[in-house]
């Protein structure tokens, strides 16, 4: 692995999984959520977490803007340009808070408006994603060491399997708008699943594509979306003109998406 953005992404890994011990102690108590003045939950491993991924993004990107959910949240707006990053210190906290699995960590390298590194890291299903020129996965536990050899190469699928096509939701949040689309593209399975797993899923090539009618931000998508990029993958607007970030206008909010297995011609 010599590519600098591989060699960001697996960085991004090492700070998930060392990030991930504080979520973890959370996670196996008996904690209180927590609301914020959007009404989205939150919890001691969000705040906890991001301390410790903000800590290590200093050493290992210095100078480069970060967007971090929480600290935005604080009211923290930080000058973005071109190249600026994208911290999720607990994506999916309603699967936190449901003790399901599904959350992740996630830390996104933006440049230009495009998610050109990343990593999602599941800690609870002790699962990684990295993105960046190539994509990769594997089994890390929480504080574990993430080495680039004991990780494997993930690709999307080519073609929907012959039965038809498999459409990942999300756990929360999938409407009949969503089913609708999925059904017109052909889809013939939906599966669900939590927090930036379902591009996940995608990558790896265990669906074939995730659509999503409803807001999300640009800290939510930004790693997954990379994770995609590299394994084959795109993520559009439904229209198929591109999703892009650093949206400063609109608050940073994502509009609609469709994360594709196959990019759209």
């Amino acid at each position: 692995m010599t590519d600098a953005l591989d060699i960001l992404a697996l960085e991004f890994a090492r700070i998930c999984s060392k990030a991930a011990l504080p979520v973890m102690e959370v996670y196996q108590t008996e904690f209180t959520p927590q609301q914020k003045a959007d009404r989205s939950p939150v919890t001691e491993a969000d705040m906890r977490a991001e301390e410790v991924i903000l800590e290590a993004l200093r050493s290992v990107c210095p100078g480069t803007p970060v967007l971090a959910e929480e600290q935005f949240s604080a009211g923290v707006r930080p000058k973005i340009d071109d190249v600026f990053l994208l911290v999720d210190p607990v994506d999916g906290t309603k699967e936190f808070i449901a003790k399901n699995g599904e959350f992740t960590l996630n830390i996104a390298l933006i440049e230009k408006g495009i998610p050109v590194a990343g990593c999602v890291y599941a800690p609870a299903m002790q699962r990684i994603y990295l993105g960046g020129n190539i994509a990769l996965a594997g089994a890390v536990s929480p504080g574990a060491t993430v080495a680039a050899d004991r990780l494997s190469g993930i690709a999307t699928r080519k073609a929907p399997p012959v039965q038809g096509a498999v459409a990942v939701m999300s756990r929360s949040h999938a409407d009949e708008r969503t089913r609708a689309f999925a059904g017109a593209f052909g889809a013939t399975e939906a599966v669900s699943a939590g927090s930036s797993l379902k591009f996940c899923r995608v990558a790896e090539g265990a669906a074939d594509i995730y659509p999503r009618f409803g807001p999300t931000m640009e800290w939510d998508t930004g790693a997954g979306h990379a994770v995609l990029n590299s394994a084959g993958g795109a993520v559009t607007r439904p229209d198929h003109t591109p999703f892009l970030y650093g949206k400063e206008a609109d608050g940073y909010r994502n509009g609609d998406f469709v994360a594709w297995a196959v990019p759209p011609v």
